[in-house]
């Protein structure tokens, strides 16, 4: 089976393609990704070495060359991770995350309805949480939840959900959906909270928390999310939707004192000296209160349960980045910029 992965040398396509090249190895894997600021070809690097990994660079808002890849590769299966995806960037610049989330969603749907014949072929939409809104002090999303979006971000995702789904009613292109709570672990781009706060304490630098700290989110480490993605691909029901959750419900503020306690442990310094630089900062417009997902669904359907606490999950995370300093020096100095133009600059987006 040819499968087509967008937005694979970002955090979690690229987490996705290092788990399935190796665990599939009758599948040939194209990575289709236009190298965006948060996308590293290191990241891919362990999927690289395998004989049945590809790569092109391609922006999924060119339709051109997105018609072109589909004509070329003929992909069964189309795993869709690519998209603007930090909320900051988008209530500074929305523009970006219209054409990327919703456009280029289109264009791939649009290519999968002129190549796929009927009956043929899946079209696998990774989403998030963000779509439902913000909860009150009770309750769980589940997958009849109403959408609300709050953010420029969240709204074009929202609107990608629709038209994936609008694609299978209308034009009979076999869709599956997941909604997933907040991913941590490797790779993740230091903008994130998590790596933002491990990276910050490390450098003794201020440990920024919006309004108060009491936001709630769930968290889920991101092999859970990979794990999860081929349930709902092997066993879920086309045109079913499916809620990812970690179930670890948490509040922002007791995130980062996590991460402070667990940095003390592993390099022998004082918890205090990292607690002390919590600085709370004025909160993002719109700011979701809470987050926490009902993935019944899933386990039930697909049996897919998450391996990783939180305990477990962070400080494998903490420990990936002590131990992978270089890809943190090379992200944070934007060396890896300097790699891919001038490896890629003369190459088009084709």
């Amino acid at each position: 089976m040819h499968v087509l992965v967008t937005g694979g040398a970002g955090f979690i396509g690229s987490n996705f393609l290092n788990l399935s090249v190796v665990r599939y190895p009758q599948h040939r894997f194209l990575n289709v990704d236009c190298l965006g600021y948060a996308a590293n070809l290191e990241n891919v690097a362990q999927a690289a070495r395998s004989p049945n990994y590809a790569f092109e660079r391609v922006d999924i808002t060119d339709a051109d060359a997105i018609e072109r890849v589909f004509n070329e590769h003929v992909p069964e299966l189309v795993v869709h991770f690519a998209a603007e995806s930090h909320v900051d960037r988008s209530i500074v610049g929305p523009r970006a995350f219209i054409r990327t989330n919703i456009e280029g969603t289109f264009n791939l749907l649009e290519s999968c309805r002129k190549f796929w014949r009927k009956d043929w072929g899946l079209f696998h939409h990774v989403s998030t949480d963000e779509v439902y809104g913000s909860l009150g002090d009770a309750g769980l999303f589940t997958e009849e939840t109403a959408y609300d979006p709050s953010s420029p971000y969240s709204a074009s995702k929202a609107a990608a959900d629709h038209l994936a789904r609008a694609y299978g009613r209308t034009y009979g292109i076999r869709v599956k959906i997941t909604n997933c709570s907040n991913n941590y672990g490797p790779y993740q781009f230091p903008e994130k909270l998590i790596p933002l706060t491990i990276l910050n304490a490390l450098d003794r630098k201020p440990l920024p928390i919006y309004g108060r700290g009491l936001n709630v989110r769930d968290w889920l480490y991101v092999e859970d999310h990979c794990e999860a993605i081929w349930s709902v691909i092997e066993k879920g029901a086309v045109g079913r939707t499916y809620n990812v959750g970690g179930n670890n419900a948490i509040r922002n503020i007791d995130v980062v004192n996590r991460i402070c306690r667990l940095l003390s442990d592993e390099l022998r310094i004082d918890e205090r000296e990292l607690s002390s630089l919590i600085t709370y900062v004025s909160d993002r417009p719109g700011h979701d209160l809470r987050y926490a997902i009902d993935a019944s669904r899933l386990k039930e359907e697909c049996g897919w349960v998450p391996k990783e606490s939180f305990e477990s999950g962070l400080r494998q995370t903490v420990q990936w980045y002590l131990a992978n300093q270089t890809w943190v020096d090379s992200v944070r100095s934007g060396e890896y910029r300097t790699w891919i133009d001038a490896n890629y600059s003369n190459r088009g987006t084709s």
